[in-house]
């Protein structure tokens, strides 16, 4: 069948198709970016060059356990493993070219404590060719994202690119309008002329105050790319259009349906494991490696003649079967050293300034279920609506407060705690920024709206008007949730439980609630980004601020991680995009369309 017959299938999917439309789709070959030759001829000049994939290695530098239904059992990630992966496939590469993407300076309390350097340092001798920064690289300010990203000799060596990202104001009054990074990145390969185009976020870290982003601005992507991809074939006449992004797949899938011309896109934000290629009915294909350095993607591109023909890919598990490059164990070590056991030193929080005074490797309590949110769509409590770990949290705040509710955002980073001890280095996984816990007063109203707007921005059909996050968190809280109704009315049945009363009562819109989560010095007046009045923050008995890192492990003194589960109902399934993707995802990249329903 000919690619043309199968982009046109494709596109009546797109358009409202039924479940045995999808169900033909498994029949599409993932591996043809374009028209092959109809006849092969011995004088045609053949050149196959290697992409290599990192994506969302979110601050570790070590491997992690994966307690979710794909696991193997075996330790994940690890930058000496990756690194050994990367020289092991550019051994056998006539050309390679290594891209990363995604968070990579924020994700842990090594990365935390040192604003990023402790990545930076052995990720500089990985030899990454362009890069496209993340969220989370903004998070420490934007003096540091210039010190590690832009000028003639950036700290972080990886290239930075991005489209999408301006200067809109103060401290950078005189740039306003002008790109912070370049917006592309062309590189010729024996003969093939690649251009690599690059988006970042289209938000800030948003959990944390705005200002580590200030006089920076974000866009979704839609004009740059408008303008990008003729620029890549009708004025630099490139032979291969690259798309790096950090605008998470579903925007990727949804710009590159808008836009035609771009052959791959590398994807990172949504923490999607993508082990069978993505193409839309451009005939463009998307790949995304999960997240914490767990997978290498290794994509083999042919050409003939200078023309595209074929495209071969294939994700590679990093696990403990990967013997560890020396050198960067080493460095690695090395970096460790003074934030574990006898070598432990204190470090400063660059966010809110508190000391760290103990060893991550600190055993602070015990876990009797796993604690993570990454469940697949088709699971018991999908990622993208609850999680243990934010149900862990949640209760945290809600009990070290006695506030009535305890809430915490979305975030898709982190990590997995198995069931068994707990590390402090675990719980910076989790928190690895600087919140302080307090509680304030909210309606019942302001709860009603911080269920529904994180829902619509995590459920729409229209991925243009996605959040950046999941559901949030709760503690005291349940509720109905139907995916497939309008903001405003997804959730149902709402109910708070009453402390003096042991009972659970419908959510009253009027009546004035105390919600504890997140608080920030630059942000009083908020919780969890809510606005609450009567906000108090909690206090060490110095007087300063009680941190969540903190608040956690003393609740772990009296009490293990066992949060009660399923505190969010679906009333009708999420989407499963197995039949059509050959694999299973946390987040449909089409949102809760009625037609995707699997009932």
């Amino acid at each position: 069948m000919k690619i043309k017959n199968e982009k046109k299938r494709f596109f009546s999917f797109l358009c409202g198709s039924t479940l045995s439309s999808i169900l033909a789709l498994s029949s599409i070959h993932p591996a043809i970016a374009g028209e092959p030759d109809s006849e092969d001829s011995d004088d045609e000049n053949e050149v196959e060059i290697t992409l290599i994939h990192i994506g969302d290695i979110h601050g570790h530098l070590d491997s992690r356990v994966n307690v979710r239904s794909d696991s193997n059992g075996l330790r994940e990630g690890g930058l000496a493993r990756i690194y050994s992966k990367l020289k092991k496939i550019r051994k056998h590469a006539d050309h390679s070219l290594t891209i990363m993407t995604g968070d990579t300076i924020h994700g842990s309390a090594e990365a935390l404590f040192t604003q990023g350097q402790a990545l930076v340092d052995p990720l500089n001798k990985f030899g990454i060719d362009v890069f496209a920064p993340g969220n989370w690289e903004y998070v420490y300010g934007t003096k540091r994202f210039h010190e590690l990203f832009t000028g003639k000799k950036p700290g972080a060596n990886w290239n930075a690119i991005a489209s999408n990202l301006y200067y809109t104001g103060a401290p950078y009054e005189d740039k306003i309008g002008q790109r912070v990074l370049p917006s592309y990145w062309i590189k010729d390969i024996a003969g093939i002329k690649i251009g690599v185009i690059g988006f970042t976020t289209e938000r800030g870290p948003k959990v944390i105050g705005s200002e580590v982003v200030d006089g920076f601005g974000f866009s979704k992507g839609d004009d740059e790319i408008a303008e990008l991809v003729p620029l890549m074939r009708e004025v630099h006449k490139v032979d291969l259009v690259v798309m790096i992004s950090e605008l998470n797949l579903a925007n990727n899938y949804r710009l590159t349906e808008a836009v035609p011309g771009v052959d791959i896109v590398f994807s990172s934000d949504m923490h999607e494991e993508t082990p069978k290629m993505i193409r839309n009915s451009n005939g463009t294909v998307l790949v995304a490696e999960g997240m914490d350095g767990s997978n290498v993607g290794e994509m083999q591109v042919e050409f003939k003649n200078g023309k595209l023909v074929e495209i071969e890919w294939k994700q590679h598990a990093i696990d403990t079967r990967i013997k560890e490059d020396k050198k960067i164990a080493k460095l690695v070590a090395k970096i460790k050293a003074p934030f574990y056991g006898d070598s432990f030193v204190p470090h400063i929080n660059p966010i809110n300034g508190t000391t760290l005074n103990k060893p991550l490797d600190t055993v602070i309590g015990a876990a009797s279920v796993d604690l993570h949110r990454s469940n697949f769509a088709h699971e018991n409590m999908p990622g993208v609506v609850e999680g243990t770990s934010h149900d862990f949290l949640a209760d945290v705040f809600r009990d070290m407060t006695g506030a009535d509710l305890g809430v915490i955002r979305g975030f898709r980073y982190g990590t997995t705690v198995a069931a068994g001890p707990i590390t402090l280095g675990d719980i910076y996984h989790f928190v690895p920024i600087g919140p302080y816990l307090a509680y304030g007063e909210v309606t019942g109203k302001q709860i009603k709206g911080t269920i529904e707007k994180p829902a619509d921005g995590s459920l729409n059909p229209d991925v243009a008007k996605w959040g950046g996050g999941w559901l949030f968190g709760w503690s005291g809280l349940r509720y109905d949730l139907d995916p497939y109704q309008t903001l405003g009315n997804r959730a149902s049945n709402i109910e708070i439980y009453n402390r003096a009363t042991g009972v659970w009562e419908p959510l009253d819109m009027n009546k004035t609630y105390t919600l504890a989560g997140y608080n920030y010095d630059s942000e009083p007046n908020r919780i969890n980004k809510v606005p609450a009045k009567n906000v108090i923050q909690l206090k060490e008995a110095d007087g300063s601020g009680l941190t969540v890192v903190n608040a956690v492990a003393r609740y772990l003194q009296s009490s293990d991680a066992n949060p009660q589960q399923n505190r969010i109902t679906l009333m009708r399934p999420l989407p499963d995009l197995r039949p059509l993707l050959g694999f299973p995802m946390i987040q449909s990249i089409f949102g809760a369309r009625e037609d995707l329903a699997p009932y």
